[in-house]
C-alpha cells in the first residue's frame, strides 16, 4: 500500500470542536485535476464526517471518494492523533503526532505504529530552509484567541457596571470567516474611536507576552482597534493625572483608544547580581541567576494579560498566585488572563484549567483562593482554550493545505523514504517498525526514567563510580543534536540518566535537558566533557566552566528577534509604476499606503500576516515628463517622481533593479520594452493591458528567469475575467455546465453627469473610443456563431437592462470576438451562448451610427482641408450634408432643420433619432462660424477635437464603471437550470481635492493588487499569465472588494 498514490483523510475525533481538514476540496481538486503523474496523487478517500468546515459533498464533486474505509490508501492524512486502534498497518499517516518529545501519555501511540511497520511523518517537524516550520497554526490560535477574549471582555465589564463595544462582539466561532470576524472588531474600534470607553476603565491596557507566531496573531486582530504601543518602561507614564493643558488632552485620549505593550523575556527578568544586565544567552542556560520582575513593573499597570509565551519549570514564573494576591490587595486593575498558550499551571500559576471554545471562561477570586464557573463577583476572568486554530476552521485549513498540498505528493508516491526531499525525510520519525536514525534517541530517553520523582533515588541503579549533572540547552531536537551528545557518551562507555527534558515549542524556541552522566573512570568523564563542550562551542577553546557539580552546555546560537520596536520591524520594498496617468494615482496610493496601516482596515482583513515581516513600500513613479509624476505623488507618502524615458535602456535598467516589481501603465506598444527589460533583470511585472502574441512569445524566457508576467489585470480586462473564472469555477466544482455566458461592461458618466445629447462623456481618449466602435465583433448565440462587419456595429446595438439596476436605461453592443474567451474561460465546447458587450445609454449606438453614416468618422484627408485652405465647422458639415454654398445659411439654423436634413439623405429611418443626432451636432458645435484648426486633415480629426472639448468631465463630475456577467448552468444529474449573476458599480470620488474616476480606480487597484500578491509570493506560476487561476483571482478579489469596490452576487 505504501506509495500507491492514494490518500486518505481522516475524520477527526479527538475534539467535538475540531473542524479543520488536513486539505480542502479545492486542494484535492488540484491534485486530482492535474493528473497522478504530476501531482503524485490518483485518488483520494475522505472519511465520512458530519462536522467537518467542509461537507462531504463538496469533496465528492471535486472527484473523492467518501468511505469510512481507508484500507486502499497508502498516506493517510489527519490534524489530530487519531487512536491507536484506528491505525492500519504498512501505511504512510502524517498528523501532529506529538511523540518526537517522548511524553509518556503519547508513547502507546507510537508503539502502536512501530507495531504496525507504519512510516508516521509529524507536522510538526516538517522545517523549511529558513529554519522556520512550515505546517503551524499560531497566528490561527492568536487571532482566535484574542477576538474570544474581547467578546468576554464585554460580559465581564459590563458585570463590573461598564458598558462598552465589546459587548456587540461575538466569539470567533460566530463569525463566517477571519474577514467577517475582523470586520466586527473594526467596527469596535471604529465605536471607540468615535464615542470612547467609560473613564472608569481607562487606560484599557494590553500586555502581549512572546514575539512568536501566537503573539503575532494575537497582536493582529489588537491592531484593528485604535491603538498605541508603549514600551514596557513607559508603562507607568501612561497612567499620570493631568496637570497642565496638554496633558489634559493627551489623558482625554485615552478613552478613545487602547493601549498594548510587548513584552519578552528581557522585561521580565532581572539580574540577581546588581552590576550584571540581563542576558539572553545566559538566561537561558542559567535561569537560576535571574529574579522575576513582571509582577512589579508590568502586572500592576495591565488590564489584560495576553499570554503568548512558551515557558518552562526552570523559569521563573510570569505571575504566581501569591504574587497576584498581594497585588490584588494593593489595588491592581488586572480584569483578565487570555492565556493562549494555554499552559495549565505554567507560566501563570493560577490558570490551572482548559477552557472549552462554548464555555471559555471561569473567574479567580485571589483574596479568596477560589474559582467560580461565572463572570459576576471579584477577581479575574481567565480563558484557556487549547483548539483555538479550529475556531477559524476555513480559514486555518487553507492555509494548512496550501503548503501540504505542495508536498503531499512525494508522500504519496514514495515507497523509499531515502528518495524523499530533505525537509520532509527529517520529518519522518518511524519506518518500517523502526525509529529512523534521526529519532533513535526517543528509546534511549524512554529507557531513562524522566520522572523526577523517581530522579530523587536515582542512585540506587545508576551504579557509576564518577558522575555529574550535564545540562544541555539548545536546539537539541529540531536540529537533532541530542542524538549527537548521546553518542558521545555511548561511545566512550558512559551512560546517562535522564532528569529532566523540557522541548521547544517551534524550532525557534530553545530546548533544555539536564542529563546525569557517570563513567568509572575519572578520565573517561573527563573526556566525555571534553567532547560535549566541543560539541557545544566548536568554534571555542575555552574550557566549559564547572560550578557544584553541573555542567553548562550551551548548543547553538540564540537569535534575539523580539526586542526590537514595532516600526523598526519593517522591511522596505520598491515597487516601480511606469506610467503617470490617472489610472497611476489610485495605484500609488494603495501600495503607499502600507507601512502606515492604522487606517487600511482592507489590508488589515486580507493581507495581514500574508508576509513573513512588516513590510514598507517604497512607490516609484517614472513618467517621460517629470511634472506629471510629481503631480501624482503629491500628498503620497513613500511614493517618489523620477523622469524616465523607456527608450533609454541604461536609465531603465537603474530604475527596474531597484524594485521588487514593475507596473507598466504605458501604452501596449510599449510592454514589451519594460517585459524584456524584467526578464533580464528577474523582476516581475503587472500590465493591465491585453496579452497579445508578442507578449505570450516572452513566457519561456520569463519562466527562465523564474519571473511573472501579469498581464490583464486592470478592469476589462482584469476584474471582468476574475469574477468569469470564479463564477465559471465554481459551478464546474459543483458539477454543473455552463450553458451561457454573457458579460457586459462600460465606463460612463454617473446620470447627473451624462448631460449632453449623446449621453457620454471622455475620460480618455476619444480617438481610441471611436475607432473601437468600429470594430467588426463575432458571438454565440443559442449554438449559432454571428458576425457584426464594423461599419455596422452602433446599429447592432439593443436594450439591455439588468434587473438588479432597474434605473438605469441602458443598451448593449458586441464586443469585438467573444469566442475568444470561451476558449479562454475553458467553455468554449461547453456554453451555446458566449457574449460579450459594451454598454452604453440608450440611444447611442443610433446617433454614433447616424454621425458615422454622415461621415464625421472617415479619417480619409478631406478635400476641404487640401492645400492647407481654411475652413469652418459649419462649412464642413455643409459638405457632409451635401448641401450648396448658396443654401448653406438657410439650412443649417436649428436641429428641425438639420434633423430634416438627415432623414432626406436616408441616414436615419426615424424621426426621434434624427432629431437626438442633429442635438449632438449642435451640441458639438459643427454648426458653428469658427475656424477648424489647422491640425485637423480629415473629419475623424475634426470630430474628435470637438469631443474632447464638448464630451469632457467637469472636475467635480462624476463617472461611472458598470460591470455584469450573467451564467447559466446546468446541473445535469438534476435536470436544474441556475441563473448566475455577479454585477460591480463604482463612481468616481474627489479624494484630497482631486477627482479620482471610476475607470482609473478599477483599472489602477487591480494592478496594484497584482504588485501586492507577487511581492508576498501568493503567486508562483512564472511566465506570462492572465488572471484565470485561483493563485490569482481569489485573493485578488478579496482584496478588491475589501478595498471598497463591491461586486454584488446573486443566484436564482
Amino acid at each position: 500500500m505504501l506509495g500507491n498514490g492514494v490518500v486518505g483523510i481522516v475524520s477527526e475525533t479527538v475534539n467535538k470542536w475540531e473542524r479543520r481538514a488536513p486539505l480542502t476540496p479545492s486542494h484535492c481538486a488540484r491534485l486530482l485535476h492535474s493528473g497522478s503523474d504530476k501531482t503524485g496523487v490518483s485518488r483520494i478517500i475522505v472519511q465520512p464526517s458530519t462536522k467537518r468546515i467542509h461537507h462531504d459533498a463538496l469533496y465528492e464533486e471535486v472527484g473523492c471518494e467518501i468511505s469510512e474505509d481507508l484500507s486502499e490508501c497508502g498516506l493517510i492524512l489527519g490534524i489530530k492523533q487519531p487512536k491507536p486502534e484506528m491505525i492500519l498497518p504498512d501505511r504512510a499517516y502524517a498528523f501532529f503526532s506529538h511523540t518526537h518529545k517522548a511524553p509518556k501519555e503519547n508513547m502507546p501511540l507510537l508503539d502502536k505504529i512501530l507495531a504496525e511497520r507504519v512510516s508516521l511523518y509529524d507536522y510538526e517537524l516538517i522545517v523549511g530552509d529558513h529554519g522556520r516550520r512550515l505546517l503551524a497554526f499560531g497566528k490561527f490560535a492568536g487571532r482566535a484567541g484574542f477576538i474570544d477574549f474581547l467578546h468576554g471582555l464585554g460580559q465581564r465589564y459590563l458585570s463590573l457596571g461598564y458598558s462598552t463595544p465589546f459587548l456587540s462582539l461575538g466569539a470567533s466561532y460566530m463569525y463566517s470567516s477571519l474577514a467577517a470576524a475582523k470586520a466586527a472588531v473594526i467596527s469596535v474600534g471604529e465605536e471607540i474611536a468615535t464615542l470612547g470607553l467609560p473613564a472608569g476603565i481607562c487606560p484599557l491596557v494590553f500586555v502581549f507576552t512572546g514575539s512568536g507566531n501566537v503573539s503575532s496573531g494575537a497582536q493582529e486582530i489588537f491592531k484593528l482597534l485604535p491603538h498605541t504601543f508603549v514600551e514596557p518602561s513607559r508603562l507607568p507614564g501612561i497612567f499620570g493625572t493631568a496637570k497642565d493643558a496638554a496633558q489634559l488632552t493627551r489623558t482625554s485620549k485615552r478613552v478613545f483608544q487602547v493601549y498594548g505593550c510587548v513584552v519578552t523575556c528581557k522585561d521580565m527578568v532581572e539580574h540577581k547580581d546588581p552590576k550584571k544586565s540581563f542576558d539572553k544567552a545566559d538566561y537561558y542556560v542559567h535561569p537560576e541567576h535571574y529574579n522575576p520582575v513582571f509582577h512589579e513593573n508590568i502586572a500592576p499597570y495591565a488590564s489584560v494579560i495576553v499570554n503568548c509565551m512558551y515557558w518552562e519549570k526552570r523559569y521563573p514564573r510570569l505571575l504566581s498566585t501569591k504574587q497576584f494576591q498581594d497585588l490584588t490587595r494593593k489595588g491592581c486593575k488586572l480584569v483578565g488572563i487570555s492565556d493562549i498558550t494555554c499552559d495549565i499551571g505554567g507560566s501563570i500559576e493560577f490558570v490551572n484549567q482548559t477552557t472549552q471554545i462554548d464555555s471559555p471562561f471561569f473567574r479567580y477570586d485571589p483574596i479568596k483562593d477560589s474559582y467560580h464557573q461565572d463572570m459576576e463577583g471579584d477577581g479575574v476572568v481567565c480563558s484557556a482554550v487549547d483548539v483555538l486554530p479550529t475556531e477559524f476552521a476555513k480559514e486555518a485549513s487553507k492555509h494548512f493545505g496550501d503548503i501540504l498540498s505542495e508536498f503531499v505528493g512525494y508522500l504519496a508516491s514514495t515507497k523509499d523514504i531515502k528518495k524523499l526531499p530533505a525537509h520532509l525525510m527529517k520529518a519522518c520519525i518511524a519506518h518500517g517498525g523502526t525509529l529512523t536514525p534521526l529519532y533513535e534517541y526517543i528509546s534511549r530517553m524512554r529507557k531513562s526514567d524522566d520522572s523526577e520523582e523517581t530522579s530523587k533515588d536515582h542512585a540506587h541503579h545508576f551504579n557509576k563510580k564518577y558522575t555529574t549533572l550535564v545540562s544541555l540547552s539548545g536546539h537539541l531536537f529540531d536540529q537533532f543534536l541530542i542524538n549527537e551528545a548521546l553518542d558521545i557518551i555511548e561511545a566512550a562507555s558512559g551512560s546517562f540518566h535522564l532528569v529532566k527534558c523540557q522541548v521547544g515549542p517551534s524550532s525557534h524556541a530553545m530546548s533544555y535537558s539536564e542529563l546525569e552522566v557517570g563513567a568509572d573512570d575519572e578520565e573517561v568523564l573527563n573526556k566525555i566533557i571534553n567532547s560535549l563542550t566541543s560539541l557545544a562551542n566548536p568554534n571555542e577553546n575555552q574550557p566549559l566552566k564547572q560550578e557544584a557539580n553541573k555542567i553548562s552546555l550551551r548548543v547553538g546560537k540564540v537569535q534575539d528577534s523580539g526586542d526590537k520596536k514595532e516600526n523598526d520591524t519593517k522591511k522596505k520594498v520598491g515597487v516601480l509604476i511606469i506610467g503617470a496617468g490617472r489610472v497611476c494615482q489610485p495605484a500609488a496610493e494603495m501600495l503607499a499606503s502600507i507601512g502606515g496601516m492604522s487606517s487600511q482596515q482592507w489590508y488589515k482583513t486580507c493581507m495581514e500576516g500574508d508576509f513573513e515581516e512588516d513590510i514598507d513600500v517604497q512607490v516609484t513613479v517614472a513618467s517621460l515628463y517629470l511634472k506629471d509624476a510629481e503631480e501624482i505623488t503629491e500628498g503620497i507618502p513613500n511614493a517618489i517622481p523620477v523622469q524616465l524615458d523607456v527608450s533609454d535602456t541604461s536609465t531603465l535598467h537603474k530604475y527596474i533593479s531597484e524594485a521588487e516589481v514593475v507596473i507598466s501603465l504605458l501604452p501596449a506598444f510599449c510592454h514589451i520594452t519594460v517585459a524584456t527589460a524584467c526578464i533580464e533583470l528577474k523582476k516581475h511585472l503587472v500590465t493591465a493591458s491585453y496579452v497579445d502574441d508578442a507578449m505570450s512569445e516572452l513566457n519561456e524566457k520569463a519562466k527562465t528567469a523564474g519571473i511573472t508576467i501579469l498581464g490583464e489585470l486592470g478592469l476589462d480586462p482584469g476584474i471582468d475575467h476574475m469574477m468569469a473564472m470564479k463564477m465559471i469555477n465554481q459551478a464546474h466544482v459543483r458539477k454543473g455546465k455552463i450553458k451561457s455566458f454573457t458579460s457586459y461592461c462600460g465606463g460612463l458618466p454617473s446620470p447627473a453627469a451624462a448631460n449632453n445629447p449623446l449621453a457620454y462623456k471622455f475620460s480618455w481618449s476619444p480617438a481610441g473610443a471611436i475607432r473601437a466602435g468600429r470594430n467588426p465583433a463575432t458571438y454565440k448565440s443559442n449554438g449559432e456563431i454571428l458576425n457584426v462587419d464594423g461599419k455596422n456595429l452602433y446599429d447592432s446595438a439593443v436594450k439591455h437592462r439588468i434587473p438588479d439596476l432597474p434605473a438605469f436605461a441602458l443598451e448593449c453592443l458586441p464586443n469585438r470576438n467573444s469566442l475568444v474567451y470561451g476558449d479562454l474561460y475553458g467553455i468554449g465546447n461547453e456554453a451555446s451562448t458566449v457574449f460579450r458587450g459594451t454598454l452604453r445609454y440608450e440611444g447611442f449606438g443610433q446617433i454614433m451610427g447616424i454621425l458615422s453614416r454622415i461621415g464625421l468618422f472617415e479619417s480619409e484627408p478631406h478635400p476641404l482641408f487640401k492645400d492647407g485652405k481654411k475652413s469652418t465647422f459649419r462649412m464642413l458639415l455643409s459638405e457632409l450634408l451635401k448641401i450648396k454654398s448658396e443654401e448653406l445659411d438657410g439650412s443649417l439654423r436649428g436641429e428641425k432643420a438639420i434633423s430634416e436634413r438627415i432623414i432626406s439623405l436616408g441616414y436615419s429611418k426615424q424621426q426621434e433619432n434624427a432629431v437626438r443626432a442633429a442635438k449632438t451636432i449642435i451640441f458639438l458645435g459643427l454648426h458653428e462660424q469658427k475656424e477648424i484648426p489647422a491640425s485637423c486633415k480629415s473629419a475623424f480629426d475634426v470630430s474628435c477635437l470637438l469631443m474632447e472639448d464638448r464630451l469632457a468631465y467637469t472636475s467635480t463630475e462624476q463617472d461611472m464603471v458598470l460591470l455584469h456577467h450573467e451564467v447559466e448552468v446546468e446541473f445535469p444529474d438534476s435536470k436544474l437550470i441556475e441563473k448566475q449573476s455577479a454585477t460591480l458599480l463604482e463612481f468616481g470620488t474627489i479624494r484630497n481635492g482631486k477627482m479620482i474616476t471610476a475607470m482609473a480606480f478599477t483599472v489602477g487597484i487591480p494592478a496594484a493588487i497584482g504588485a501586492l500578491l507577487l511581492l508576498g509570493n501568493k503567486i508562483k506560476t512564472r511566465g506570462v499569465l492572465r488572471p484565470l487561476e485561483p493563485e490569482v483571482y481569489v485573493p485578488a478579489m478579496d482584496i478588491i472588494q475589501a478595498y471598497g469596490i463591491k461586486v454584488m452576487e446573486k443566484i436564482e
